[in-house]
């Protein structure tokens, strides 16, 4: 049984270890270093409670199987209807049941909070990542090219979207996470 549920400071080394393949042997992340696990608590906390931060953990012995979480999208007032939102599960785990699992609780969680837009910005090409965004809701809305120089070559970028509520004028200020908690529609 696989369960969701907040990450907590003590999720850190397994957060740190889940991600650093992504950085040291791939293209997935645009990092060239693996953030050890203090620093993954850092960006944990980084927004003191505003954005969700989620792990999947298995039920036999609670271990992390991965982790997705969402941020700002930009540094900019205008821009805080919007979130960015990442997702990484540990090595054989990537095409099954987990990622599913954390990006619908992610996505709902978005939801009850109030914002307007997810966006999720993948190296490509990324088929696998592809086809788990598309089928929790994201639309592919552009591309940059060569943006990125990792492991001998140049990588291009491509940008998602998943609308998550109406845009409404006035808009509605997103709640923050530490007031929604985990959402399971």
């Amino acid at each position: 049984m696989i369960a969701i549920r907040p990450a907590v400071e003590s999720d850190s080394p397994a957060i740190a270890a889940i991600y650093a393949p992504f950085v040291l042997g791939g293209t997935v992340s645009f990092e060239t270093e693996a953030p050890d696990a203090d620093t993954m608590c850092r960006r944990m906390h980084a927004w003191r409670g505003y954005y969700p931060w989620l792990v999947a953990t298995s039920g036999e012995d609670g271990g992390v199987l991965g982790y997705a979480y969402a941020g700002l999208w930009r540094d900019r007032p205008a821009y805080r209807y919007v979130v960015e939102t990442s997702i990484y599960t540990a090595g054989p785990l990537q095409r099954q049941g987990p990622a599913r699992l954390l990006y619908d609780a992610l996505i709902d969680t978005l939801r009850a909070q109030g914002f307007t837009q997810a966006i999720a910005v993948l190296s490509l090409p990324n088929e696998g990542a592809i086809q788990l965004h598309e089928s929790v809701g994201f639309r592919r809305t552009g591309m940059y090219r060569e943006i990125g120089y990792k492991q001998g070559q140049w990588l291009d970028i491509g940008f998602w979207q998943c609308a998550l509520n109406t845009s409404r004028v006035p808009p509605v200020e997103p709640r923050p996470f530490s007031e929604v908690g985990v959402v399971r529609d």
